[in-house]
């Protein structure tokens, strides 16, 4: 297998993260704040950031990490730092204080896209995180502007609907060798692939929960004018393309309520190659590819849609007689 040692490296790096996250899912309270864009960070978030950029750090020195969160969150709010040092230190006995300031803010650093770098989103689906529902550990390499290797760890994702207590999944795809699942509490590895749907009455389509993240009314409008009877599955992160991934799904549209937002590049970079090479497509809402190559946003993409490949033509055109062509 290509990547052989980045996708132990990643598999074990967000395994740790996903344990940190669990951990702090046993508090009665779950501590937070709230950043300069109104979005919450939790100390969970921070962790899971510091854990998997020392891993990467210490396998691959010198290959940028590029995650959401930065250290001057730790710096302002002093308990949210005792109390992440105190988790990481769990993992890393060895770490201080300077050295996890260091960790967490090495995500902010400056990089080129056009050369090889990892990015991070420690806990996409921060709110769903605090409701204790569905959130993701997302993380990718990138070469050329592509995801090369992906990984999702999803702590509260349930495999088996008859096994409800045996929940926890990790998703990861490497490009050109298929897409595959396993247990977070071990077990077998599992390829995963795309449903076979092409009766629209038939499809079902995934969105974000929160309405500020994403145009409900919008999507709905679309899902009436392809067909699609089902109500729509609302997930929190990333774990919407691991549910498309695996063929819960077949359809996941995300239109930003405003017209001027673009998304950030961790939040999709996992997902879109774990759904591609388990025989989706993913485009914005005009049919391109997803650039990533441009920097911390994905600056020329307006919507995701993201499908099972069968369908996606079908979806567009009915997003062109909703939405609108630009």
């Amino acid at each position: 297998m290509k990547y052989k040692k980045e996708l132990a490296v990643a598999l074990a790096a967000v395994e740790n993260a996903s344990r940190l996250c669990l951990k702090v899912l046993e508090q009665s309270s779950i501590s937070s704040v709230e950043k300069e864009d109104r979005s919450p960070v939790s100390v969970a978030d921070l962790g899971s950031q510091a854990v998997v950029t020392l891993e990467l750090l210490k396998a691959f020195p010198g290959v940028p990490v590029v995650g959401e969160e930065e250290a001057d969150t730790l710096v302002a709010h002093r308990h949210l730092k005792e109390m992440v040092l105190s988790l990481v230190r769990q993992q890393n006995d060895s770490i201080d204080e300077s050295r996890l300031l260091e960790a967490v803010d090495y995500g902010a650093r400056e990089f080129d896209p056009g050369e090889r770098f990892w990015t991070l989103d420690p806990i996409d689906g921060t709110k769903g995180f605090l409701r204790r529902e569905q959130f993701a550990v997302a993380l990718a390499l990138l070469e050329n502007g592509e995801p090369v290797l992906g990984v999702l760890g999803c702590p509260n994702f349930v495999l088996d609907d008859t096994d409800p207590s045996g929940k926890g999944a990790f998703f990861y795809a490497v490009r050109g060798e298929g897409a595959f699942c396993k247990p977070l509490n071990g077990g077998k590895d599992a390829a995963v692939g795309v449903d076979g749907i092409t009766d629209m009455a038939s499809a079902r389509f995934c969105e974000s929960v929160e309405k500020a993240h994403a145009a409900h009314g919008k999507h709905q409008r679309i899902a009436d004018a392809l067909g699609i009877r089902a109500a729509p599955c609302r997930i929190d992160s990333q774990v919407k393309y691991a549910a498309l991934a695996r063929g819960d799904a077949s359809i996941y549209l995300r239109l930003p309520r405003s017209s001027e937002y673009r998304e950030k590049i961790w939040d999709h970079a996992a997902g879109t190659i774990v759904v591609e090479e388990a025989g989706g497509r993913v485009s914005d809402f005009g049919g391109n590819p997803l650039r990533f190559d441009l920097g911390r946003k994905l600056a020329d993409n307006v919507g995701i849609l993201a499908t099972n490949g069968r369908i996606h033509d079908r979806v567009l055109a009915a997003i062109r007689d909703v939405v609108g062509p630009k």
